[in-house]
């Protein structure tokens, strides 16, 4: 047991943090999450460094860093700690293990922590535990220090900061981010025409921000950390009021504005508000930081989840899938001439790698966006060369509403950067657990589509016998068994000598043994392709004759035209 410290665990545990918070103040890349069977928002009250030898002294409410243990001292621990009550035990575990296939490690500590409902919490090999305690323990004591409602969310604080900064000014508060959007105001008066309709729209009214630019406010704004005053215009309903830039470092992140109301503004207005304004720009960076850190995590546990990384239930408090409003997996892939992903050949021109990362950073923004706009929930992640949309809610025969969806997105995405890209729809599914398996049809239907670049967007429906065919290729190219040497004679063959008998063979077996249609798509007169086919069977000892043989042929000459 960690015997540095003593701690107090007369709290009881709803006074912690929510998981989590935690691991957006300290998750990657200490740790990661494993499996949450309780959800994220479990609560740590406490953190403690638990050694093997030592006695299991978790109590209701610990994450408990469990030290020292692998294989089954591990399980047992994960689970005695489970049973008193723990929210959250994390184990070291690395990439490798992580990763590993069903049945190892990883995978047998998730499922005693699933079935002890505790979160498993993995952490990098080369953290040290008395830092990630320190770092841990300092989250949860900050949590004690100031109330769950006190913390609340940015937009909370910036209400209640909008009350402060009007008791010290004695006007009525609005604050706006960058774009005039209105983040919070004190409530009460209602003030003039401007501030009803700017806090009733939740934005400023286009005529009066022409105004105001006309009259030379908002540059004035940007321009300085001066209060700038607006005088009244009964004539277009508007009081004086007072405003000034809320800014970090040069950029402009939003506005205060103080409107006077049926008394006087305050003699110290001016100097609260440029106070104000660098207390309000904390808040908004921080609210910016707390939202990027959200996203990402929420990518990283899709990302898991995707992988079979990570339970379920780590999303469940995020996502909600039943058989009436079910999710599915958009796989989207940025593709080269001839099929290829671009990580996997050079650029045209020479794009160096940074450059293409950044062609694909733009390409998952430009997918974030048009996932937000058909579902708010959607979540966006990309695993290698492909990029994955999450999308909640779908009600059942939705299909064509997601499908077009996906052919906007394709559309855009071929529009901004002038090259194929695919965008494949996995079937919807009725569970969170079933997402991966959405997932990997989408894989499924990109992977058939592979060289067609006609085709845009697919479901496993329209291209199910593709497929079927692409995969069966694989296997084959897998397995060196499955292979007829007498069609490696024929390959041979054409390529010492320079004939033509692999692509006459193959487009007569794709034309079902028309020979009149096969030599008019070749622009040969029939006795060639005769010719053709029978020194082929005699080249390969092929019998053309044996449905057997033409089916087999038909796959291995197939295979080859994919290498």
């Amino acid at each position: 047991m960690d015997m540095s410290t003593e701690t107090d665990r007369s709290g009881d545990s709803a006074d912690g943090v929510p998981l989590r918070r935690l691991l957006l103040a300290v998750g990657d890349p200490l740790m990661d999450v494993l499996t949450a069977p309780a959800g994220l928002e479990a609560r740590v009250g406490n953190v403690v460094i638990l050694d093997p030898e030592d006695e299991n002294e978790a109590f209701a409410g610990d994450l408990v860093l469990l030290i020292g243990a692998r294989g089954a001292a591990a399980r047992h621990l994960v689970r005695s700690a489970g049973l008193r009550g723990a929210t959250a035990v994390a184990v070291k575990v690395s990439a490798a293990t992580r990763a590993e296939e069903p049945g190892g490690e990883a995978e047998l500590l998730r499922t005693t922590a699933r079935e002890a409902g505790i979160a498993l919490l993995a952490v990098r090999p080369d953290v040290r535990w008395d830092q990630l305690q320190s770092l841990c323990r300092s989250v949860v004591e900050d949590t004690r220090l100031v109330s769950e409602a006190d913390l609340g969310d940015s937009a909370g604080d910036l209400f209640s900061l909008a009350q402060s900064i009007s008791t010290l000014t004695g006007g009525l508060v609005s604050i706006e981010d960058a774009a005039s959007r209105v983040l919070a105001y004190t409530s009460g008066e209602e003030g003039d025409e401007l501030r009803r309709l700017s806090i009733l729209g939740r934005q400023g009214p286009e005529q009066y921000l022409a105004l105001l630019r006309k009259w030379g406010v908002f540059s004035r704004l940007r321009s300085g950390d001066e209060v700038v005053h607006i005088d009244e215009h009964p004539e277009l309903g508007i009081r004086r009021r007072l405003a000034v830039g809320v800014r970090a470092g040069s950029q402009p992140l939003g506005t205060i504005w103080v409107q006077e109301g049926s008394h006087p503004l305050a003699g110290q207005a001016e100097e609260a508000l440029l106070g104000a304004a660098r207390i309000t720009a904390l808040h908004m960076v921080r609210h910016r930081t707390e939202v990027s850190a959200g996203l990402r995590l929420r990518e990283d546990l899709l990302a898991g989840l995707l992988e079979g990384r990570i339970d379920a239930a780590a999303l469940s408090d995020s996502i909600e899938v039943t058989p009436e409003r079910t999710a599915l997996v958009v796989a989207f892939a940025l593709a080269a001439p001839g099929g290829e992903d671009r990580d996997h050949r050079p650029e045209p021109g020479g794009e160096d790698r940074s450059g293409r990362e950044l062609k694909r950073r733009r390409m998952i923004d430009l997918i974030s966006v048009h996932a937000a706009a058909y579902r708010h929930t959607a979540l966006v992640t990309a695993l290698g060369g492909r990029v994955y949309v999450l999308l909640p809610d779908i009600a059942p025969r939705a299909e064509s509403s997601v499908l077009a969806l996906t052919r906007k997105t394709v559309r855009a995405a071929r529009g901004m950067f002038g090259v194929s890209v695919q965008g494949a729809v996995g079937s919807p599914v009725g569970a969170l657990p079933d997402i991966p398996w959405s997932r990997t049809e989408a894989d499924r239907v990109l992977d058939a589509m592979g060289r067609d670049l006609a085709m845009d967007v697919a479901t496993i429906s329209e291209v199910r016998a593709r497929v079927l065919i692409s995969e069966t290729l694989a296997h084959m190219r897998e397995s060196p068994a499955l292979r007829d040497p007498r069609i490696d004679r024929l390959i041979e063959h054409d390529t010492g000598s320079g004939s033509d008998l692999v692509p006459s063979l193959l487009a007569y077996l794709e034309d079902f043994g028309d020979v009149r249609r096969t030599a008019g798509r070749l622009h040969i007169h029939p006795n060639t392709l005769r010719y053709r086919l029978r020194r082929a069977e005699s080249v390969s000892g092929l019998d053309l004759s044996d449905p057997n043989e033409r089916l087999f042929t038909h796959l291995q000459l197939l295979m080859e035209q994919g290498r």
